[in-house]
């Protein structure tokens, strides 16, 4: 739709990374008429999990990496994300207190933690994918940067550079007598739900308008009246727009049925541990300074990571082995939708037993120290899953003036700064022209490795074939 214009009024469908980047760059690009719709009030939570908001945006914290292997047009947006990371929290620390979101007043004054990122084997060797990583960032001149566990020469390198006491958080060497890991250091976390809080502010600063409300905010439908589609919400209100982009996350496929084929909604297993302030032991082995974000057997059956502990002492694990699908009946057809901790009828705290005990063997290998503490607690994280784990970002074919902005993959929140730049390219009717414009148009998969989407409910991921775990299973046994 090329024929937006700075006059242009536009709806955006959902506050999370992707909505919220796409309202910033419009109105910073002289778009004067942008509102975001949204049924959770991110504003007044600060899209805090702990304060009942219920999406993939909405989290504690989330790993942050700018290598993505072979992959070289993510890897440069990456990097261009990079820096303004490194902006924002310049400018964070330089705002006065009382100009602050009241989410970031708290702790420090920083979004973004370059923790590094430890990939550990949980086999005695490297996986294939490992050792072809490595030599993806040696052509990209970015090896300096990766420490081999096993390298001298790296292992020096990584002690000249600080890095060192990052090479082997969890003594493997010691305890198992083998210990083949890669230091990122270019690598680390940011804490997820303060980052969309301030981008929401920025957003609000630049004229952005929000409607954050369980019911005038929750959109129930999209139409068309004389051309033009028109947004209906839960109050009974018809909105009218030039353009509207809907950016629901998890709920997308629900709002679009036209994306039902290009996107899937799909939980990831997260639990934590609490860690005690009454431990300085604990409390200073799981600190960013001393604890690297890591992930445990990737692409060798494990498929686990964890984040360094938070403020308030919550070390966050998570199970990325198996995806979860939740079929329901929407419209004409039964599509996965998110069961979530509060927004949603049928309410779900559970993990699958199977994602649970994955967690707890990460703990049990890696942290036994952590084993009399239990865990803290669990929640499903529901996202959207494209065909090919590229984003799905242009306008719905037949639909004028209707755009998605969805299909993170469980990847996109690293870009929540710089997203937006390209979206609204995107919208301006640049698409083809862009590079990612190419990379995120709508399209089909005609062939395998669709992400699991051509399972539907037949396949083995569905919730309700799950033995989910309760609370007496948060314990280890003795």
């Amino acid at each position: 739709m090329a024929g937006i214009t700075p006059a242009s009024k536009i709806i955006i469908v959902g506050s999370g990374v992707f909505g919220i980047s796409t309202a910033l760059w419009l109105a910073r690009s002289g778009y004067g008429d942008v509102t975001v719709l949204d049924m959770q009030d991110t504003a007044s939570s600060g899209y805090d999990p702990l304060s009942g908001v219920d999406s993939a945006s909405a989290d504690l914290n989330k790993i942050i990496r700018f290598s993505y292997g072979s992959e070289i047009e993510y890897q440069r947006l990456a990097t261009e994300a990079a820096k303004i990371w490194d902006e924002w929290n310049a400018e964070i620390a330089a705002t006065p207190l009382d100009e602050l979101p009241e989410r970031l007043r708290d702790g420090e004054k920083k979004l973004w933690f370059n923790a590094g990122w430890l990939r550990m084997s949980s086999e005695d060797e490297f996986g294939t994918f490992e050792l072809e990583t490595l030599k993806n960032m040696e052509r990209e001149g970015i090896r300096e940067f990766q420490f081999r566990s096993d390298d001298e020469a790296d292992i020096n390198r990584a002690k000249e550079r600080g890095w060192a006491h990052k090479l082997d958080p969890c003594r493997r060497q010691e305890r198992f007598g083998t210990h083949k890991a890669v230091l990122d250091s270019t690598a680390g976390f940011v804490y997820a739900y303060k980052s969309c809080t301030w981008a929401q502010h920025l957003a609000k600063k630049a004229g952005v308008q929000m409607i954050l409300d369980s019911v005038r905010g929750k959109v129930l439908d999209i139409g068309s009246k004389e051309g033009r589609p028109v947004v209906y919400t839960a109050d009974g209100s018809e909105h009218s727009a030039d353009l509207v982009v809907v950016a629901g996350g998890g709920w997308t496929p629900s709002l679009v049925p036209e994306v039902q084929d290009l996107l899937e909604t799909t939980a990831g297993s997260v639990a934590t541990v609490q860690i005690p302030k009454d431990r300085p032991d604990l409390w200073d082995r799981f600190s960013a300074e001393n604890q690297p974000v890591i992930a445990w057997g990737t692409r060798q059956g494990k498929e686990v990571y964890s984040i360094p502990r938070d403020d308030n002492g919550i070390f966050k694990i998570g199970w990325r082995k198996t995806k979860w699908t939740n079929f329901e009946d929407v419209g004409e057809r039964r599509i996965s939708v998110p069961r979530t901790a509060h927004v949603t009828e049928k309410k779900e705290t559970r993990l699958p037993t199977d994602a649970l005990n994955g967690i707890k063997e990460y703990i049990e290998i890696n942290f036994p120290e952590l084993v009399p503490l239990g865990i803290s607690s669990t929640r499903l994280c529901w996202y959207t899953d494209s065909i090919d784990n590229s984003f799905v970002i242009d306008f719905v074919p037949g639909r004028p003036g209707l755009a998605v902005c969805s299909g993170g993959s469980g990847h996109g929140f690293k870009f929540l700064p710089i997203l937006g730049r390209e979206v609204v390219k995107i919208l301006q009717g640049q698409g083809p022209q862009t590079v990612y414009g190419r990379m995120w148009r709508w399209r089909s998969s005609t062939g395998n490795g669709r992400n699991g989407l051509e399972e539907g409910e037949q396949g083995p991921r569905v919730l309700s074939k799950q033995t989910m775990a309760s609370e007496t299973d948060w314990k280890f046994a003795n």
